[in-house]
């Protein structure tokens, strides 16, 4: 019996067919690997004219994220919610300080600029009085501008269009993304190519072993089962991320698709990253302040500040108006609010603490995300496979296909024929 075992231990032909699956583990690993680097990979198309490759998530950048983008606007989040959680009066106060300067700033070199003569002569009480009035209105109109920013919130911030430009422009964090809340299907996806190589090399193994022992010509086996293995590795991975939707009882195992099984945790990560890189409130005033309906905020933003304006000029407006003419006192207004507007985005800073605490972003999303229903929570990562899935698996096929030409020809020393 030992001898038997040593002989064969001792023959070239038995390491020779041993190293199957071996190499069929190796070749299901690496075309997992190689198909999910290509799926990111890289971020701008590299070769030569059509001959190349670019990631198929960044290629189609816009797709990718608008599909992502679709749930988050419909099942997550409205602007409209997050923005009525803002108080107008909150705003007022924090911002208080810093408009409070500004404004008598405005005025000062507004009317020094476009009254020079009328505004060196006027009692310096004259000015203290109107810098006051200014002051104490400020906060009334701060209140009333953000209160009809909420009313036509819906009209001045486009959120679908935001974080689909944001993605578009930023391919890297669109990766990152599924990247992130997919770390560790796609790890499983690594390993799996793996294990399922070895068992389905141990399958070839026999085959080719049965064939050749029969006399046959096998050189086509392995290229085929190479092929076989790396479109099945792939396919197989894919399926048991996604699938089953529900857990089921198969013998002693709940069987679950292991991309469900941390919804908890996809979406306290998928929650940070959206609310750290994308929708903080830095990004979306920034947005409702120079984005496409700007305009639409300029218009509201003149007419409160025209109206101060007034409310401030109070007794004086007759005196400007007569002194310097009625044209002279609507160019004035038209340029302190025009200025207003110019200086807004560097006060505005000062509301973006508490904004990020009113609008509460993170938590609303991983509460939100958390109480999805299986095929909407899957409908988050499987876009990102679906688009292309084809390619997926046949690049895996094709690169399973070279290897079993090359275990073939290296190995076992003969042709395909």
């Amino acid at each position: 019996m030992w001898e038997s075992i040593s002989h064969t231990l001792s023959n070239p032909e038995f390491w020779q067919f041993a190293s199957i699956p071996f190499i069929s583990a190796l070749v299901g690993w690496i075309t997992n690997v190689l198909a999910l680097k290509m799926t990111f990979y890289p971020l701008e198309f590299v070769g030569v004219w059509k001959l190349g490759w670019q990631g198929i998530i960044p290629a189609k950048a816009g797709k990718m994220a608008g599909k992502s983008v679709d749930l988050l606007t419909k099942k997550l989040i409205t602007i409209e919610d997050r923005f009525e959680q803002i108080e107008p009066e909150r705003v007022a106060e924090e911002m208080e300080p810093a408009l409070t300067r500004l404004t008598e700033q405005i005025i000062d070199e507004t009317l020094e600029d476009q009254a020079p003569v009328l505004w060196e002569t006027a009692p310096a009480l004259l000015k203290k009085q109107i810098f006051k009035k200014a002051s104490e209105d400020l906060p009334q109109v701060v209140e009333d501008l953000m209160q009809d920013v909420k009313t036509n919130i819906s009209d001045l911030f486009d959120l679908r269009g935001m974080v689909v430009e944001e993605l578009e422009n930023d391919k890297g964090l669109l990766n990152k993304i599924f990247l992130d809340v997919g770390r560790e299907e796609f790890k499983f996806i690594e390993r799996s190519g793996f294990y399922f190589g070895f068992l389905f090399g141990i399958i070839q193994m026999a085959v080719f072993w049965s064939v050749v022992n029969a006399g046959y010509s096998a050189g086509w086996i392995l290229p085929l089962a190479g092929l076989l293995v790396g479109w099945a590795t792939n396919y197989l991975a894919l399926k048991m991320i996604f699938e089953p939707l529900r857990p089921k009882r198969i013998g002693f195992w709940n069987i679950q698709g292991l991309f469900l099984k941390r919804q908890m945790e996809v979406a306290d990560e998928y929650a940070k990253i959206v609310s750290e890189r994308i929708l903080t409130s830095q990004n979306i005033f920034e947005r409702l302040l120079t984005g496409p309906a700007s305009d639409r905020l300029s218009t509201i933003i003149h007419s409160h500040v025209k109206k101060a304006v007034d409310a401030t000029a109070g007794l004086s407006k007759p005196l400007i108006q007569l002194t310097q003419g009625t044209r002279k006192y609507i160019e004035i207004k038209n340029t302190v609010s025009q200025r207003f507007l110019e200086e807004l985005p560097r006060s505005i800073k000062y509301v973006f603490e508490y904004a990020e605490e009113a609008l509460d972003i993170e938590n609303t999303l991983r509460t939100k995300m958390q109480a999805l229903g299986p095929v909407e929570f899957v409908g988050f990562l499987r876009p990102v496979f679906q688009e292309d899935e084809w390619k997926l698996i046949l690049v895996g096929a094709v690169l399973g296909l070279l290897a079993g030409i090359a275990q073939l020809l290296l190995v076992f020393g003969q042709t395909l024929m």
